[in-house]
């Protein structure tokens, strides 16, 4: 094996872990999550951007709130998950950049001056750091169950503004029973890698 990571750890971020549909009613703590977010800060993005955006949800007035723009499918889990994030991008990042890019603060006019460029930008690297949120997730022993099937207009207009644009929803609580479907295919190495 050419990987340095011991094989428990890989088996706790990736082989083993899994997207949870079911959890315990154990609580995630704040200390929980803010130990994952101080993880997972460092992963890498464009310019050292910062543009994820986390909601945590743990009221039960604000789950009351989110539950109806769930889709039908997500919502009994969404209502029964012991917290949700809503991971969103901000669009507005740029704003953080000669703080977060010292050495090249005029980045954040040269590039990142019009809105279009912007939210591309914020998509992309918001992405990048849900990822890795939800790698984080695990690495805390912890499931996480991301979720596209939202009324994302509905959710903005809820939670965010228009600065703010919804990615994702995921529910983090340690796995229930039945909490996983069956591990479904994935493409072998030489159906994705092309080496030029």
């Amino acid at each position: 094996m050419s990987l340095v990571l011991d094989t428990a750890a890989q088996d706790l971020l990736f082989r083993e872990a899994r997207t949870a549909s079911t959890f315990t009613d154990e609580p995630v703590t704040e200390e929980q999550m803010q130990a994952i977010y101080d993880l997972v800060k460092f992963g890498p993005t464009a310019f050292n951007q910062t543009p994820l955006r986390i909601v945590l949800v743990r009221s039960a007035e604000a789950r009351a709130r989110l539950v109806p723009y769930m889709s039908e499918g997500n919502q009994a889990k969404t209502a029964a998950a012991p917290l949700v994030a809503i991971l969103a991008a901000d669009n507005e990042f740029h704003e953080e950049l000669p703080s977060l890019l010292p050495h090249f603060p005029q980045a954040k006019d040269m590039f990142f001056a019009e809105r279009p460029a912007r939210e591309r930008s914020a998509a992309l690297n918001a992405v990048l750091q849900a990822a890795y949120f939800i790698v984080g997730v695990r690495a805390a022993g912890l499931a996480a169950g991301p979720m596209t099937g939202v009324d994302f207009a509905g959710l903005q207009k809820e939670f965010l503004d228009d600065d703010h644009t919804p990615l994702m929803v995921v529910n983090i609580g340690k796995p229930g029973e039945n909490a996983w479907f069956p591990r479904s295919p994935r493409l072998s190495f030489d159906e994705v890698v092309t080496t030029v």
